[in-house]
C-alpha cells in the first residue's frame, strides 16, 4: 500500500476515537457508568505498579546477578536497560490485562454503550439472538488466549531491549503496535458478536484487511491507557469507537 494511503487509513482510524467521544457526550449517563469499571481497575493496577516500582531495584539485581563482575559503567548501563525493559513489558501486559478485566467487570455496561452507538448509526442495531449464557464462557476463553499471547510476546520484546539502538527506538514502537493490535480484539468484540462473528479468527481477518485503520484506532487507545487513571475517560470512549471501527472493517 502506498505511504499516502497508509497515513490516510491511520488518521481515519484515530478519528474514530474522536467520533466515539462525540457520540458519548450525547449520553452522559452511559459515559459515567462506563467510567466506573476502569476507575476500579485503575486503583488496583496503580497499586500493583507502585509495588513493582518500589521493588524494581531488587528485581533488576536478581535478574542481572551474572553481571556483578562487569565494569561498573557497563553494569550500570545494562541494569538501566533491564529496568526499562521490565517496565515496558510489564506495562504492555498490564494494559492488555487491564482491558480484558475491565471489559469483564463492566460487560453489561459496555454492551449497553456498544448497543446504543450501533442503534444511533445507519442500519440500526443488529440482532444475533445469542444468549448471555453461551457468550460469557467464550468471552472468558478468548480473554485468556489474548493475555497468553501477550505474555508469550513479552519475553522477546524484553530481550530486544538490550540490542543497541534498536532496543531504544524500534522496540517501543513495536510494543505499542503489538499492544494496540491485541487491544483492538477486545474493543471490537461486542459489536462483532452482535453481527454473528464471535470468533477471534473472524476479528483478525477483518483487522488484517484494513490493518492500518485498525492500528490507527487502537495504538492511540493503547498509549492513552498507559497513562494512569486516564483510562477512566478513554475506556468508554474506546468502546464507542470500537463500534465505529467494526462498521468500517465490515463495510456496513
Amino acid at each position: 500500500m502506498p505511504m499516502a494511503n497508509v497515513i490516510t487509513e491511520a488518521v481515519s482510524g484515530a478519528t474514530l476515537l474522536i467520533r466515539g467521544a462525540r457520540m458519548l457526550t450525547q449520553r452522559p449517563r452511559l459515559f459515567l457508568l462506563g467510567a466506573v469499571p476502569p476507575l476500579i481497575m485503575s486503583v488496583v493496577f496503580a497499586a500493583l505498579l507502585v509495588v513493582l516500582i518500589t521493588q524494581l531495584g531488587t528485581i533488576i539485581t536478581a535478574i542481572t546477578g551474572f553481571a556483578a563482575g562487569w565494569a561498573e559503567a557497563v553494569r550500570t548501563t545494562f541494569r538501566v536497560l533491564a529496568g526499562a525493559g521490565v517496565l515496558g513489558v510489564t506495562l504492555l501486559v498490564m494494559i492488555i490485562s487491564f482491558s480484558t478485566l475491565t471489559m469483564a467487570l463492566g460487560a453489561p455496561i459496555y454492551d449497553k454503550i456498544s448497543e446504543a452507538v450501533d442503534a444511533d448509526l445507519p442500519g440500526g442495531l443488529p440482532e444475533t439472538g445469542e444468549s448471555w449464557a453461551s457468550s460469557v464462557p467464550r468471552a472468558l476463553k478468548q480473554s485468556v488466549i489474548l493475555i497468553s499471547i501477550s505474555l508469550a510476546a513479552a519475553l522477546p520484546l524484553f530481550l530486544a531491549q538490550f540490542i543497541p539502538i534498536v532496543g531504544q527506538t524500534a522496540v517501543p514502537v513495536i510494543s505499542a503496535c503489538f499492544g494496540g493490535w491485541m487491544l483492538c480484539f477486545e474493543l471490537i468484540g461486542p459489536s462483532f458478536e452482535r453481527r454473528g462473528q464471535p470468533r477471534l479468527a473472524q476479528r483478525r481477518a477483518a483487522m488484517q484487511r484494513r490493518r492500518w485503520l485498525a492500528l490507527g484506532f487502537a495504538v492511540p487507545c493503547f498509549l492513552l491507557l498507559a497513562i494512569p487513571f486516564l483510562a477512566v475517560v478513554v475506556f468508554p470512549v474506546a468502546t464507542a469507537g470500537g463500534v465505529l471501527l467494526t462498521r468500517e472493517l465490515l463495510d456496513t
